[in-house]
């Protein structure tokens, strides 16, 4: 959304008035991103002020603001500029969730006859640590005369989503508040043996690879409710956990759930997909990517065996590896992804349903 001078000065005014001049200390869950919403500024500025060459922070990291100092708690939410009263868009109409979480995934479903020709983007993603922010979408069928354009809420984000709707030059748009997702920072302070694969040569072809099954917008091929990967309920680390690798590392988000289970159990499709990375890698060990269309992905993380190969289609429930230990673990278990457009999203909130719920 465009800001006229007046929305600049509003924001301007909200930060002098709620801040004063000093420093900020990093906590968790914090973003380069919220901490620029909530004291009036940019991530680039910021990012220029403290001379980052990235935008992790650590816990206890020290920031300049500005002018002025974050308040001493995280900071909140911050409000939505006004939006103008939404136009109608002929022969459209549109479902979306009334609020959402950190880490969900939700469908925003369009019926009527001229579902199809709508476009659909998310402009508050601009100036977040996504992939492709506020890409234009074209709604997929979903069957029965509905569309659908799939979307993520992305780990630290602390203000509204904003989803717009184009048709003819005609814009629909809607703000949805985003509830946090509070955790403990957890501690795995890995030995050397194990946190030295973070540096292995291969690991910037292992992530490229996987950047590339990311941006992949094939059509949606399931049609029953996804299921689970493995046939256990022990979770050794719950999605969306922020933590640290090493002592005095920086926090990072859990963009998975971590399954507790033996070395060799099967390792389960959760849905109709295409296999599109299979294989040993340093980091994730021994990975499977499966492509289920729209823009979703599950990952499945260090498996000691993987029985399948790149290019073969699979069906839900069909095995695909076996639970191991290899990769960035300490111990068996299974690793279970679910992205939306690159972004990981809380698997349980997956499981059981079909998609579009």
């Amino acid at each position: 959304m465009t800001l006229t001078p007046l929305h600049r000065a509003l924001l301007l005014s909200a930060a002098l008035l709620t801040s004063v001049a000093g420093a900020y200390t990093v906590k968790p869950g914090d973003t380069l991103f919220s901490l620029a919403r909530a004291s009036g500024t940019t991530v680039a500025d910021l990012m220029r002020l403290n001379d980052l060459s990235s935008t992790t922070l650590e816990v206890g990291q020290t920031l300049r603001l500005p002018g002025e100092a974050a308040p001493s708690a995280s900071p909140a939410p911050a409000s939505p500029l006004p939006l103008p009263p939404a136009p109608a868009l002929p022969g459209v109409n549109v479902t979306a969730p009334t609020s959402l979480r950190m880490g969900d995934a939700f469908a925003l479903r369009l019926t009527g006859p001229r579902a199809a020709e709508a476009r659909v983007h998310f402009p508050s993603e601009v100036g977040e640590d996504v992939r492709l922010p506020a890409e234009r979408l074209t709604p997929v069928p979903a069957g029965n005369g509905t569309f659908i354009v799939l979307g993520r809420v992305l780990l630290g984000k602390a203000t509204p989503l904003i989803y717009e709707i184009e048709l003819d030059g005609q814009v629909l748009r809607r703000s949805l508040p985003v509830a946090g997702l509070p955790q403990p920072v957890q501690r795995l302070n890995l030995p050397p043996s194990i946190s030295g694969k973070l540096q292995d040569p291969a690991r910037a072809a292992e992530d490229a690879a996987v950047e590339r099954a990311y941006a992949l917008r094939t059509p949606p091929v399931w049609t029953k409710p996804f299921q689970d990967a493995v046939q256990v309920r022990a979770q050794s680390s719950a999605f969306g956990q922020p933590r640290t690798y090493v002592a005095g590392g920086p926090v990072q988000y859990h963009y998975g759930t971590d399954y507790r289970a033996p070395a060799g159990t099967a390792v389960r499709a959760v849905n109709d997909g295409t296999v599109v990375m299979a294989g040993m890698y340093p980091v994730r060990g021994g990975l499977v990517i499966l492509d289920h269309g729209a823009g979703v992905t599950s990952l499945y993380f260090h498996q000691r065996r993987v029985t399948v190969k790149v290019g073969q289609k699979v069906s839900r429930g069909d095995k695909i590896g076996e639970v191991g230990s290899t990769g960035l673990s300490t111990g068996p278990h299974l690793h279970l992804e679910l992205r939306v457009r690159g972004e990981g999203t809380d698997p349980a909130g997956w499981m059981n349903r079909l998609w579009p719920k």
